[in-house]
């Protein structure tokens, strides 16, 4: 499994790249294969791709099997797929890979690019620390504490959560982390009804959330939830600083440094599952109160987090207050406002209440 995370890595990026690289080329040369002759785009003619994708940007037919017209060109993800059989041709490591999973790590890449077009940034190549997870479709079977994964086989595994009866199996993601392999598996019953809103009377209940960093919400009704800091107390802050000591004082490439630092990753590990469960309890307590909307902060943590400027004057660096902004900035990604909202939201939808977000400006 680690060899396919190395090797699905690989692929994302260079699907990427290949990307990138498609759209300069379209940005120079626009609709022109050559910018001298002015000769037009052909698939015939010219290999320059107007999909942002290297390979085959037209569909064998132009026709549907009830002979309606559809459109001859695909799009980039459909491109890449399509090129997969030549890229097991070309690299045949990848052949041991299951073929969903390598389609589904297209979709991921295009999943990034419709993010960015919603106003997102823009995708990034990814390296060991954020890529560790790959997806199957299908093929996933249960048995007692017995999974079977595709090209991998079957394989014992902790059931934390049994699958209830009448749901199926629509797909499912192994994520490598610090002390083992995880598996998290999306069900679906059809004949569960989608959760719906309740109508809102004419005089609703609102309550509203103030996100901070001295106390973790503040609710309007006075209430105030405190915030246990896990990552930036001081017993947290003296065990990171001691184990990332021994890290940097051991020699580099040894097996005593992997030991060192695997022992780093499991104590940030540690504090986010303490984090996990805090939020889910803070966002239980607040979807559970007797209120039909839930107002919301519509906070840019990116945005409150980013450096400070910098001071120049005439070729001299001043102070710009960023030594101390730092410090703030660990509060900020420790208190995990980002996580809660999504949690609160999350459990609104299932016990029908309303969340909304407000600008938090005046």
């Amino acid at each position: 499994m680690s060899a396919w995370v190395n090797m699905l890595r690989s692929h994302y990026n260079w699907c990427l790249n290949d990307r990138i690289t498609q759209y300069s080329q379209q940005f120079i040369q626009g609709d022109y294969c050559d910018i001298r002759t002015y000769g037009e785009v052909s698939p015939l003619t010219c290999f320059v791709s107007k999909s942002g994708a290297t390979g085959n940007p037209w569909k064998e037919d132009k026709f549907d099997r009830e002979g309606k017209a559809r459109n001859p060109r695909i799009s980039a993800a459909d491109i890449q797929i399509t090129a997969l059989p030549e890229l097991k041709i070309a690299r045949p490591w990848y052949a041991q890979i299951d073929s969903t999973v390598l389609q589904q790590n297209v979709k991921r890449l295009d999943t990034a690019y419709k993010n960015f077009f919603e106003g997102r940034g823009f995708p990034r190549f990814k390296n060991h620390s954020n890529f560790t997870s790959f997806t199957y479709v299908m093929g996933v079977k249960l048995k007692g504490n017995k999974i079977y994964l595709p090209k991998l086989g079957w394989m014992r595994f902790h059931n934390s959560r049994s699958i209830p009866d009448g749901f199926t199996i629509k797909a499912c993601t192994v994520r490598k982390r610090q002390n083992g392999w995880y598996i998290s598996i999306r069900i679906e019953d059809k004949a569960v009804p989608e959760y719906s809103a309740k109508l809102l009377s004419d005089h609703p209940k609102v309550i509203g959330c103030d996100l901070g960093i001295t106390k973790l919400v503040h609710l309007s009704d006075g209430h105030q939830i405190e915030n246990p800091k896990f990552a930036t107390n001081k017993k947290a802050k003296w065990t990171l600083k001691i184990r990332q000591r021994r890290v940097s004082r051991k020699v580099k490439g040894s097996k005593n440094r992997k030991k060192a630092a695997i022992r780093v990753g499991r104590f940030h590990q540690k504090i986010g599952n303490k984090r996990q469960a805090h939020q889910w309890k803070v966002a239980d307590k607040i979807v559970s109160r007797n209120v039909d909307v839930i107002a919301l902060e519509d906070l840019n943590i990116s945005g409150m987090m980013r450096r400070s400027k910098v001071k120049n004057d005439n070729g001299r660096f001043l102070k710009n207050g960023q030594s101390r902004k730092k410090g703030l900035n660990r509060s900020i990604s420790d208190a995990g406002w980002g996580e809660l909202i999504l949690k609160i939201e999350y459990l609104a939808v299932k016990q029908g209440k309303i969340a909304i977000k407000i600008n938090p400006k005046h």
